[in-house]
């Protein structure tokens, strides 16, 4: 794996620059396709990598791929010969004799066609943007993950008010917005057969999702409204089987604005009925995707050349 990684083990754009000449040096043209693929294989990229995605539903690595062939195109290292393939050229040839460890964008601006085509993107940028900050983004990163993580700081600002406004809120409010949630990701059918069923005889459960006309598959639900820092413990899951064993059932949701002990966490996944638990992290990640809660306030479209347009 190359020096340019993150957490995840993904390299940035410039790790895989390399891996992508290496994959051209025998001459012949090949696809996008085929390029990506090859390159993830040439930095070790596993299959749990190649599937993570960003907060858009891109592929992470893919995007990255796709932003290095951008680069190397700029800096003449790579040419298309048409629209669905690329070659390398002796500027390739040349970046990859010197540099075989790994190119980097300092490496790359010392091809004037390519600091030229950074001058024309500053230039660009500020002419579509008032804002001072448009010209300090680090060239380092991939646009898309800048934009995931301003999407990732907003979401956890949103998130940190959204639990914190459902463990202010009454008991019943907390339980018919966890059942609205479990309808809302798809449960209960197109008919929305959900309700919330909490009070002084439930029985100790709180709500009830119909996955079947008749009522015959059932889900149920428990919703406590802890604070921070008071962990739900395995005494509490194991009430809330005895619950679900009282009404028959054998499936359930426990949903909680805190979290879950290692307890309670194992007791559910050895125990013979099948219990999902969800904590306040997964509970507003969930909402927000679900659009729970919360709205949506802007919207920015991404565009990217249409090489269709060009052919």
């Amino acid at each position: 794996m190359t020096e340019a990684s993150e957490q995840d083990g993904i390299p940035k754009w410039h790790g895989f620059t390399s891996a992508i000449l290496q994959a051209l040096a025998d001459g012949q043209p090949k696809t996008r396709s085929d390029l990506s693929k090859q390159a993830m294989d040439g930095v070790g990229l596993t299959d749990g990598q190649r599937s993570i995605r960003v907060n858009s539903g891109s592929l992470k690595a893919k995007g990255r791929v796709g932003w290095a062939l951008s680069h190397l195109i700029a800096a003449t290292a790579l040419e298309r010969p048409d629209s669905a393939m690329y070659v390398i050229t002796d500027v390739g040839r040349e970046l990859l004799r010197s540099s075989p460890n790994g190119i980097s964008q300092a490496r790359l601006k010392e091809i004037e066609a390519y600091r030229q085509h950074r001058a024309d993107v500053r230039a660009a940028r500020k002419e579509m943007s008032s804002s001072p900050e448009s010209d300090v983004l680090d060239e380092d990163d991939d646009p898309n993950d800048v934009i995931d993580a301003a999407m990732d700081r907003i979401n956890a600002e949103v998130g940190a008010d959204l639990i914190q406004r459902l463990r202010e809120g009454h008991p019943d409010f907390f339980e018919e917005a966890v059942v609205k949630l479990l309808l809302k990701m798809g449960y209960g059918g197109a008919e929305q057969r959900g309700r919330r069923i909490g009070g002084s005889g439930d029985g100790g459960v709180d709500g009830v999702i119909d996955q079947d006309a008749l009522g015959l598959d059932r889900i149920y639900v428990q919703a406590k409204r802890y604070a921070d820092g008071n962990t739900v413990g395995r005494e509490t899951i194991q009430a809330f089987v005895g619950a679900l064993h009282g009404v028959g059932a054998s499936r359930g949701v426990f949903i909680t604005t805190s979290t879950f002990s290692s307890g309670a966490r194992q007791y559910a996944e050895n125990v013979p009925s099948r219990i999902i638990l969800i904590d306040s992290a997964r509970l507003v990640s969930l909402m927000i995707k679900y659009r729970v809660g919360v709205q949506v306030k802007q919207s920015y479209d991404v565009v990217e050349l249409d090489e269709d347009f060009f052919e």
